[in-house]
């Protein structure tokens, strides 16, 4: 049998934060207010740092037909490939708020978010740097692919 090592940092103070982790985490808290989400009341915001200091901001946007909302880590992922495709993600914030469910713990994306992510991650040839929280904690991982380990790629399908 084998088994998948995840690694990461639960941090429990914000004080132990970088001022650039802070400010990441608190944009994502600003972009979250703004989200629209009607329907499931559950709000999510999303912050990217590119690797020239530039924010590029995210929240989810539901729709009456459900399948034509976006979440908001692709919001923010998709803006920041429209916009600023030579520029790599050095790091993404991600955090929810609900009016009708209690969030004990830190969200992590759904996986189509996550396949997202990752397929970035592996285009720039570098980590992207995730944080998870919430009021009470911060999830810090090293890359996205601690996210999804069993990942799909291209690569690894062989032509016939």
């Amino acid at each position: 049998m084998q088994e998948f090592k995840i690694y990461f940092k639960e941090i429990l103070d914000r004080k132990e934060l970088s001022s650039i982790d802070l400010n990441l985490l608190n944009k994502a808290e600003e972009i979250l207010k703004k989200a629209y989400a009607p329907y499931s009341k559950f709000n999510v915001g999303a912050s990217l740092l590119l690797e020239d200091g530039t924010y590029v901001l995210g929240n989810n946007q539901e729709n009456a037909s459900f399948p034509c909302g976006i979440c908001a880590e692709r919001v923010a992922l998709f803006a920041t490939k429209a916009n600023n495709p030579h520029l790599k993600i050095k790091k993404i914030a991600i955090t929810t708020k609900s009016e009708e469910f209690n969030i004990e713990s830190p969200i992590a994306p759904c996986g189509m978010c996550r396949q997202v992510l990752l397929e970035y991650e592996e285009q720039q040839k570098e980590p992207i740097e995730v944080l998870l929280f919430n009021e009470t904690k911060i999830l810090k991982f090293k890359q996205a692919k601690d996210l999804l380990p069993l990942h799909f790629s291209e690569d690894r399908l062989k032509r016939k």
